[in-house]
């Protein structure tokens, strides 16, 4: 439920930074978490409650029209899902540490989102009215993608030293980050902008 409620305070900040929305996604938040309380009061199951939260958030964010939000929690979902699925296929043990480091990934995934974002509103700023938004959003991804690179790789480099000689106490905290920083950095790119786009064009 951590990370849950991560997802739901990134939805506010997201609003409110990029669409002005701070009210409605706090008090959208506000109710979502109502009804998780109340969900789990009559001993929902965590994995259904989680389930049910995810879908019934998406679905009013879709309808407040939280373009930038909902596209910066898709991206996170699918980065916290593809880590906690290579966990289970690997038979790994999922500890403390291990909800650590998707937070972290969460943290790390979100900082390059943002920034992709940030690019992209200062160029739909400063376009002409001759300039499309694929080709806004292309500009915008390819002007921030060296940096998104750098930063991850030389990330992925300090981790990979971490898995290696950091011993079996910190293996699958590392393991953790490897996976979500590579993913991380692909999913700012290729999904949560996609989306902020087709929501756009709607």
């Amino acid at each position: 439920l951590a990370i849950f409620y991560t997802l739901l305070f990134i939805t506010i900040y997201i609003s409110a930074r990029f669409e002005n929305k701070f009210l409605i996604s706090g008090v959208t938040a506000g109710s979502i978490m109502i009804v998780v309380y109340f969900l789990s009061v009559f001993n929902a199951g965590i994995t259904a409650l989680i389930a049910a939260a995810l879908v019934v958030s998406l679905l009013v964010f879709w309808v407040f029209k939280f373009k930038y939000a909902i596209g910066a929690i898709v991206a996170l979902i699918h980065d916290v899902t593809i880590t906690v699925g290579i966990f289970s296929i690997l038979n790994l043990d999922f500890s403390l540490p291990v909800i650590a480091a998707l937070l972290t990934i969460i943290g790390y995934s979100l900082n390059d989102t943002i920034i992709v974002f940030d690019r992209i509103r200062e160029n739909i700023k400063g376009s002409k009215p001759t300039d499309s938004l694929p080709v806004i959003f292309n500009r915008s991804i390819n002007e921030t993608l060296s940096r998104t690179l750098l930063t991850s790789g030389t990330t992925l480099i300090v981790v990979l030293a971490l898995y290696i000689l950091g011993g079996e106490i910190i293996h699958n905290f590392a393991f953790a980050m490897l996976v979500g920083i590579a993913v991380g950095t692909y999913s700012s790119i290729f999904i949560a902008s996609p989306i902020v786009l087709a929501a756009e064009k709607k």
